[in-house]
């Protein structure tokens, strides 16, 4: 009977689990929040209703949030007990909590991968265990609050590493390979079931994700998940794509080729479209998630948008007046 009663058991796990594994990430990368609360802004639901934003999120149909992560930022948002703030909400709400590490001071992105104050003049092995070092402390005061994390970006945007010039890319891909490898173990030490992302921009772009996954793998770095920004905006502004349905189409496609060559999953981390255009960018909107959800063989697991809430001082929020535009309405109906 015990035996039965163990494979019955075991098989209901394994069910459960396979359910896990199926779900559809809708998220927002919502870091800005406590800096936003700081300046006395009040967010509102549609209807008018005043709202923290974590608990607006979760309102729309979100199940998931991402939060970055700065060195020693001048004036503390973005440190790691700001994030610790921001993840204590988000797991009250029952939704699942992504990290972004930037491994900078300040912002970390394509353009820019500048060194943290502190770590300058460090040669690239004690830049590796500088960068374990603030990986593991970060999560360790996570974990010690009781905050379960699922994912761990490793860099953001490492289209061409970061900490520059020691892990750029383009010069040296092995030192580049060697600090995302310090960072991965580091996330394994503290959290050794949290999915390990290596965050790229321009999902549509085969070229930088094989120049970048190919050197990681060259060199024996680990990474188990591919994280995309996918922006048609900003691939319109570069000349990388005519629409944005060329850059739904060809993101689409990277993500069916990339689970292949490099064994893994991926994840749109970062999407944004503009805020003056909401009907219109609910449509796009939609459309990706959509895309994301039904051609890629089950091998994109989600969608983040990034500062819904920014409002007035970036384009591609999705805000107006504090209050969620149409925009949020495509993650509101792919909910449900």
């Amino acid at each position: 009977m015990k035996k039965y009663l163990f494979i019955a058991l075991t098989v209901l796990w394994a069910i459960y689990m396979q359910g896990q594994d199926n779900t559809f990430w809708l998220g927002a990368d919502i870091s800005g929040t406590t800096e936003m609360e700081s300046h006395g802004w009040q967010l509102y639901n549609a209807a008018g209703e005043p709202r923290e934003n974590t608990a607006l999120m979760k309102e729309l149909g979100l199940n998931a949030v991402r939060l970055r992560v700065w060195v020693n930022p001048k004036r503390g948002f973005s440190s790691k007990e700001d994030v610790l703030v921001m993840a204590k909400r988000a797991q009250a709400l029952g939704m699942a909590i992504m990290i972004d590490f930037h491994y900078s001071d300040w912002w970390a992105d394509p353009g820019k991968q500048h060194i943290p104050a502190q770590w300058k003049g460090m040669n690239c092995k004690q830049m590796c265990k500088a960068l374990a070092k603030h990986t593991r402390e970060t999560l360790a005061l996570l974990k010690n609050n009781g905050i379960d994390v699922k994912w761990v970006q490793v860099g953001n945007e490492t289209t061409n590493g970061f900490l520059w010039p020691t892990g750029m890319a383009t010069i040296n891909m092995a030192q580049y390979a060697a600090l995302t490898q310090a960072g991965y173990e580091a996330v394994k030490q503290v959290y050794p079931d949290a999915i390990v992302i290596v965050h790229l921009d321009a999902g549509s772009d085969a070229q930088r994700y094989n120049f970048i996954f190919d050197g990681l793998v060259k060199y024996g770095a680990k990474f188990d998940m591919i994280g995309m920004s996918l922006y048609p905006y900003w691939d319109m502004k570069a000349g990388l794509e005519i629409d944005y349905k060329g850059t739904i189409e060809h993101c689409v496609d990277n993500i069916k080729v990339f689970n292949k060559k490099y064994g893994c999953e991926l994840m749109l981390v970062e999407v944004g479209v503009e805020a003056a255009n909401p009907v219109e960018g609910k449509r796009i909107i939609a459309e990706m998630i959509d895309a994301m959800k039904t051609q890629t063989d089950g091998h994109c697991h989600g969608v983040f948008y990034w500062a819904p809430e920014a409002e007035g001082y970036y384009p591609l929020g999705a805000f107006k007046d504090h209050k969620p535009t149409a925009i949020m309405e495509a993650f509101t109906e792919a909910a449900r």
